[in-house]
């Protein structure tokens, strides 16, 4: 384990950061300018802003289809799945089986309540934005509830080979007033300076099955700030676009676009200055004339004057093709961001009939190129905020400790709903089909209605218990009809009928009973 100070820690790996800072500040100047500025910006600083507005509009949209995709709104992005073999080894029956996987969705209802509640989309969101441009994020979750987003310039991050954590290391520049008793009492600035500023540095190291935390300020150790966590419950969560073996840190979504918008950039500033310079009228009158300039700037409008109308002329560029050229590689360099960036206009093909269902198998397919992302999110970000969601609210007691050997968080958000989405386009496609081949009565003659329902509310991720009937209910519900149906037609018929039906009835039963058993 690291035995040095936080500060050391932080200063030895901050040399390893620096070419995956200069990338991310070079993709945020043609994207999102605010998300990571350039090195020395304060209050007085001024962000640039760029020419074009595609980068914006495709990490905006990009990030908030992640956002969707990642922590839904309205329903559980993870399940407590329940170790059915288990309890069935156990001699546990179907009833216990059935009200522990009820109780278990209290807690997920309860986790989505907490997710709401204290706002994590908001900070999740933060992230995603960092992540397409910048490729890094390190998302704090306290005890406390809520979420902190740190930037790529104020943590350091060292991983193994195998690309697992081992040290995390953070500075926050904080002000003196806001510190409590302990910082104070380490901190050797001017207490009389309202403005003084420190800066406090977190350190979180791996050491066998535990992360250990502590804190100190300029070198100086923080009492109290000490602490250890199980492997699993790491409050520190490292994010990071995509994984690259043998590097600590991801690389940024729009830095495998630069190229493209680096074009842009350039294209259509020309195109802007360009246009600015064309839109400026300028008259040039023959100084060898008979006409005036004088005349005619002081002339108003309508006014009849002296004057040779081959003495004026109108200054012109005559750049319209060079224009044209440009401005048909920038249309063309859009529509392929466009395709990146899962931007609608993008998706749509320039034509005069476009269906429905065309836009919606162009989008799912857009969506599915993003399966990678999804994969190394939910393990990386998902499922280690379901974990620590859960042992926050374990120990604030608004939930009950989960045995982990019972119930298991899994997501089912992400590349997980995609699999599902493309099961559910398969099987619609199959009863499409079918239907049109062979006609609907041969399709419903064939085909088990009620497999087919669980299927689709499995693909959709719904439950169907106390939802879809069973075939003990319907077998019910069909002999109360026949039993319904009978006590109709005997109303019809008249008490002389149904006694003449009782009658035979009886007769029936007698004949059977007096019947020799074979």
């Amino acid at each position: 384990m690291y035995t040095g100070t936080a500060k050391s820690l932080y200063t030895s790996l901050e040399g390893r950061r620096e070419q995956y800072l200069d990338r991310a500040r070079q993709a945020s100047r043609l994207t999102l300018p605010y998300i990571m500025p350039d090195a020395g910006f304060g209050a007085s600083s001024r962000l640039d802003t760029p020419f074009q507005g595609v980068g914006a509009r495709g990490v905006n949209n990009l990030a908030s289809k992640l956002l969707l995709a990642l922590l839904p709104p309205n329903a559980p992005f993870f399940r407590l799945n329940v170790d059915t073999y288990g309890l069935q080894q156990e001699g546990a029956p179907e009833e216990v089986i059935s009200q522990v996987e009820q109780a278990l969705q209290k807690v997920e209802e309860a986790t989505m309540d907490e997710i709401s509640r204290e706002t994590y989309r908001t900070g999740l969101h933060e992230a995603l934005k960092h992540l397409i441009v910048t490729g890094n994020a390190l998302v704090y979750l306290p005890d406390s509830g809520g979420m902190r987003v740190f930037h790529l310039d104020r943590f350091v991050v060292e991983r193994d080979s195998m690309g697992n954590v081992i040290y995390i290391a953070t500075k926050e520049s904080m002000s003196y007033a806001a510190l409590d008793d302990n910082m104070k009492a380490v901190v050797d600035v001017d207490a009389k300076d309202p403005m003084a500023e420190v800066d406090l540095y977190t350190a979180v190291c791996r050491k066998d099955n535990k992360w250990h935390v502590f804190q100190d300020i300029n070198g100086n150790p923080v009492e109290g700030s000490e602490g250890t966590y199980p492997l699993d419950q790491n409050p520190f969560i490292p994010l990071r676009f995509s994984r690259i073996d043998g590097e600590d840190y991801g690389r940024g979504y729009v830095e495998e676009y630069l190229g493209d918008l680096q074009s842009l950039e350039s294209l259509t500033r020309a195109i802007v200055e360009g246009s600015a310079a064309a839109a400026k009228v300028l008259f040039l009158v023959n100084p060898n004339g008979t006409t005036r300039a004088r005349t005619l700037a002081e002339s108003p409008n309508g006014t009849i004057t002296q004057g040779n109308a081959a003495d004026v002329s109108v200054l012109q560029l005559n750049k319209f093709n060079d224009f044209r050229v440009a401005q048909e590689t920038i249309a063309a360099i859009k529509d392929r961001l466009g395709h990146s960036f899962l931007l609608t206009s993008g998706v749509v093909r320039n034509a005069e009939r476009v269906t429905a269902e065309e836009i919606r198998m162009l989008s799912m397919e857009l969506e599915s190129s993003l399966g990678g992302l999804y994969s190394l999110l939910s393990t990386e970000l998902q499922l280690p905020l379901v974990n620590r969601l859960l042992s926050s609210l374990t120990k604030k007691k608004k939930l009950p400790k989960l045995p982990k050997d019972i119930a298991t968080p899994v997501i089912i958000t992400g590349v997980e709903a995609l699999g599902r989405g493309n099961d559910l386009q398969k099987l619609d496609l199959f009863l499409a089909g079918a239907a049109q081949v062979v006609g609907p009565e041969a399709v419903a003659q064939y085909v088990n209605v009620g497999e087919y329902f669980n299927r689709r509310a499995t693909a959709l991720g719904i439950k169907t218990a106390a939802l879809i009937k069973s075939q003990q209910e319907l077998q019910m519900e069909m002999q109360m009809a026949q039993q319904a149906q009978q006590e109709q037609m005997l109303a019809k018929m008249g008490p002389a009928a149904i006694k003449a039906v009782s009658d035979n009835t009886i007769e029936e039963q007698r004949n059977q009973q007096q019947q020799p058993e074979g």
